[in-house]
C-alpha cells in the first residue's frame, strides 16, 4: 500500500510518546499490505472500521484512532 506522508504520524509520535510503537506497527503493517477491501485490512486489524468513505483504526489499545482514506482501486 502506498501511504502518501509519515509526517502526521512522526509529529503525533513526538507530542504523544506512547504510541510511537503502536503508529510504528501500524505504518509497517500498512506498508507491507496489499489490501482490496475493508474485509482484507480487518485480517490485519480486526477493530478497523468503514465510515463513509473512510477506514478508522484504534490504535494502541484504543486509547487513539487513526482514521485513513483509502483507495482500493490503486
Amino acid at each position: 500500500m502506498h501511504i502518501i506522508t509519515r509526517k502526521r504520524l512522526n509529529e503525533f509520535a513526538q507530542e504523544y510518546p506512547e504510541t510511537k510503537s503502536a503508529l510504528l506497527q501500524w505504518y509497517q503493517l500498512m506498508k507491507q499490505g496489499e489490501f482490496n477491501s475493508i474485509a482484507e485490512i480487518r485480517q490485519v486489524f480486526p477493530s478497523a472500521d468503514k465510515v463513509s468513505k473512510l477506514t478508522v483504526f484504534n490504535i494502541s489499545g484504543n486509547k487513539i484512532r487513526l482514521i485513513a482514506a483509502i483507495h482500493y482501486n490503486r
